[in-house]
């Protein structure tokens, strides 16, 4: 690890291994299917596009390049160098290629999803790319769940990209991914845009798309040309047309007619929330279309 980064969780005292060593111990004891709520499955399952599916289908397509690219794209957004010695938790892990690329670079890796089809992907993963690793463990739960969350133990980096704004309660989400993240440790979010009507429409659309199987091919050739005129000539434009975190933009397309609940949120109100419980914005990278999602990277003050 870089030391220009000021990295203060990464102190090698005996204190701070003890704490890892007992924290490591509780998030494998904990991080395991867990029933949630009934009013949080209501909101998660129920009415949720099935974003397990369209990760299982991604997930075939995982090599070792979209893994380095997921790999470059969390140190160049966290400004590190690697990982080894932190602890990670990817909130929403979906098909699990962000925490293989953060236990690539030496993190202890905790993901947990709600989707039970997610969980068995990122599993899968798991088991083609570092199957005889103890340093990453998978479980089912939700980001609404902070008793959930406080059993997992605290983390350096909490991770949560293109997740909260699909729980159906994005402002609770926002405020429990603090309750794991340690003192002086670095969130990672991304959310969409809030473009006021244009977003309303897409509100819409996505329910309209996630709760009629029937309407999903019409709206989906109803909408290419305007999808590729708002979010594919921008990536050109900028020249982001390939995903720069090992992403495919297919499957990106589909979970974005799909992802429903669908919540939106401005910049400035996200960066004013995380101010006023304790945190200073680090970085801000703003989406490659208007609709994309924003980038954020927040620390916690100790």
């Amino acid at each position: 690890m870089s030391s220009n980064h000021g990295t203060a969780p990464f102190s090698r005292g005996r204190q701070r291994e003890r704490d890892r060593a007992h924290d490591g111990f509780e998030a494998r004891r904990q991080l395991r299917p867990m029933k949630t709520t009934a009013p949080a499955r209501s909101i998660i399952v129920e009415r949720h596009y099935e974003f397990g599916r369209n990760w299982q289908r991604f997930s075939k397509v995982i090599d070792e390049k979209r893994i380095s690219v997921a790999m470059r794209s969390l140190t160049e957004m966290l400004e590190v160098d690697d990982l080894s010695g932190a602890r990670f938790l990817d909130v929403g892990a979906g098909s699990g290629l962000f925490s293989l690329a953060a236990c690539r670079l030496g993190a202890e890796v905790c993901s947990f999803d709600c989707d039970s089809e997610s969980v068995a992907c990122a599993r899968e993963v798991k088991r083609r790319y570092l199957p005889d690793t103890s340093r990453w463990v998978i479980g089912q739960g939700s980001v609404l769940e902070r008793d959930y969350l406080a059993a997992l133990g605290t983390f350096d980096f909490v991770y949560a990209w293109g997740v909260l704004h699909h729980t159906g309660a994005l402002w609770d989400a926002l405020e429990n991914i603090l309750v794991p993240l340690r003192a002086d440790g670095k969130l990672y979010i991304a959310l969409y845009n809030d473009q006021g009507r244009v977003s309303d429409y897409w509100r819409w659309v996505k329910r309209l798309y996630s709760h009629n199987a029937s309407m999903r091919a019409p709206i989906t050739c109803a909408h290419l040309p305007f999808l590729a005129a708002t979010r594919l000539l921008p990536r050109m434009l900028n020249g982001r047309l390939k995903s720069d975190r090992g992403m495919s933009l297919w499957h990106d397309l589909a979970d974005w007619l799909g992802g429903y609940p669908f919540e939106v949120a401005k910049p400035q109100d996200i960066i004013r929330f995380y101010e006023e419980h304790g945190c200073s914005l680090l970085r801000f990278r703003r989406g490659g279309d208007p609709s994309g999602n924003n980038e954020y990277v927040f620390r916690v003050h100790p």
